[in-house]
């Protein structure tokens, strides 16, 4: 079948080994000192492993492949020992978390109960900090004022729905950039960022990302057009919890 799949080239990757453990699946492994896909349908092509490598070694590819099987997988990881991976069952939380249906983790249906709303969550609307349209980094123009001498907080876009406090901790005074790593071609978010740095004079770039695998491809993209920017400007990446807490 034709569908989306990893792909390592040998001649980028230098046997860090880092998107070995990435890869919930184990689909992964290093051969002769190069990382390697061990089986087509190992992969389920969504890219967790794209922000663990340092030399942009791993891409997603379409092309003709065996179907990604999940009862393959679990057989797989039980002959190395290891269990399945923790997106095929519902992880333990408090309070108590529902999980609807497998798959990668950024995709995983989930319910929770929210804590006790508070008097200060009560006390009517609050302000939006946005000072700017557009936001999508599809559709942001790289030579906005707005991004001139500015903070530029560059969002996974579900983040402003897990953490409450965004616009008031993060957004304010920000110019800002949303995108999904995983539903959009990382590459091309690469090369907007390096555009919009090498066009803008940003004064620090701070990148709010899930906690999920796949979210990592933001934080990779940003660091890559960082370096190709070739500017020395402070960086910070923040990770958010599915719940709402701040993890690092």
């Amino acid at each position: 079948m034709l569908r989306k799949i990893v792909t390592i080239d040998p001649d980028k990757c230098d046997s860090c080994g880092l998107c070995v453990p990435s890869c919930a699946e184990g689909a992964i492994t290093l051969i002769d000192g190069k990382a390697v896909l061990s089986a087509d349908n190992l992969c389920d092509g969504l890219g967790a492993c794209l922000g663990e490598c340092p030399r942009d070694a791993i891409n997603i590819e379409e092309r003709e492949a065996d179907e990604f099987d999940e009862a393959a997988v679990e057989k797989h990881l039980a002959a190395q020992g290891k269990p399945a991976p923790a997106h095929h069952h519902a992880p333990p939380a408090t309070p108590a978390v529902h999980n609807h249906g497998g798959g990668c983790p950024g995709s995983r249906a989930m319910s929770f109960v929210p804590p006790p709303a508070t008097s200060a969550s009560q006390s009517g609307s609050r302000q939006s900090q946005l000072a700017q349209w557009p936001v999508q980094l599809h559709l942001v123009p790289t030579t906005a004022p707005y991004f001139q001498g500015a903070d530029l907080l560059i969002t996974a876009d579900c983040v402003p729905f897990a953490y409450a406090g965004y616009h008031e901790e993060f957004l304010k005074g920000k110019a800002v950039v949303i995108g999904c790593p995983k539903l959009d071609d990382n590459n091309f978010y690469t090369q907007k960022l390096t555009e919009l740095l090498t066009k803008s004079d940003v004064k620090s770039i701070t990148v709010l990302k899930m906690e999920v695998p796949c979210c990592g491809g933001i934080a990779m993209a940003a660091r890559q057009a960082l370096a190709a920017s070739g500017k020395q400007i402070p960086y910070k990446e923040v990770t958010i919890g599915i719940q709402g807490q701040i993890k690092g």
